[in-house]
């Protein structure tokens, strides 16, 4: 994965169950050919194996498990996600938060795996825990702002500006990103303008009638 980066989140959007998400992926891909941008996508849990063998894009699972080598039924092992083609993990998302020590266990694990981490944190006190951890990148992404119109760069740029120093001086091989209500290529480049590596977003992309026309835009503001 190369920096500066758009991460998108397909989440469970129901237009990309089935073949919606390699569509959507495909599009991602064209995009990433066509400006020379890094674009990572983190599709469904259950098509993260057909997303990721018909892409050469990054691909990320959108979580994973905690597990201890005993035989489960139903969980996602890192294992798993990387059999299955991907080559980085979103942890502690919003809409799956983790404890410190599960979120520790992952990024410990992960790393022996040569597997990339994006830690999701909701404000610089969290971004410090997670980078202390020594993930790869931490994600801030006030909760509030998620899923709305308000990018958190024109909502609370302070937010963003005070996790990029706090982490700077505390973990500087930590990089940041942003996110929440991200949708334009302002928004991006103000996002790279307080000191972040790219955004992670999902809604803006997912839910558009032409996600890759909304991909190019974006990409411009890297």
């Amino acid at each position: 994965m190369e920096l500066p980066v758009i991460i998108l989140n397909f989440k469970t959007y129901p237009c990309v169950d089935g073949e919606g998400a390699l569509e959507l992926a495909r599009a991602c891909e064209e995009v990433a050919r066509e400006t020379g941008k890094s674009i990572v996508v983190c599709p469904p849990m259950v098509e993260l194996s057909r997303v990721a063998a018909g892409v050469s894009i990054p691909v990320f699972a959108q979580n994973v498990d905690v597990w201890d080598g005993s035989v489960t039924t139903g969980s996602t092992t890192l294992s798993a996600v990387k059999a299955a083609g991907a080559s980085g993990i979103l942890i502690n998302h919003s809409e799956s938060r983790r404890k410190l020590s599960d979120i520790e266990a992952l990024i410990r694990k992960a790393r022996e795996m040569g597997l990339t981490t994006i830690v999701c944190s909701n404000n610089v006190e969290t971004s410090r825990a997670a980078a202390v951890m020594g993930p790869d990148l931490v994600a801030m992404e006030p909760p509030e702002l998620i899923g709305g119109d308000i990018s958190v760069t024109t909502a609370d740029p302070g937010i963003v500006k005070d996790t990029v120093e706090a982490l700077s001086r505390i973990a500087p091989d930590v990089k940041v990103l942003t996110g929440a209500g991200v949708k334009t290529r302002e928004d991006v480049s103000m996002a790279l303008k307080l000191g972040t590596c790219g955004v992670l977003l999902a809604s803006g992309v997912v839910k558009a009638r032409d996600p890759k026309g909304v991909l190019l835009s974006l990409a411009q503001g890297l």
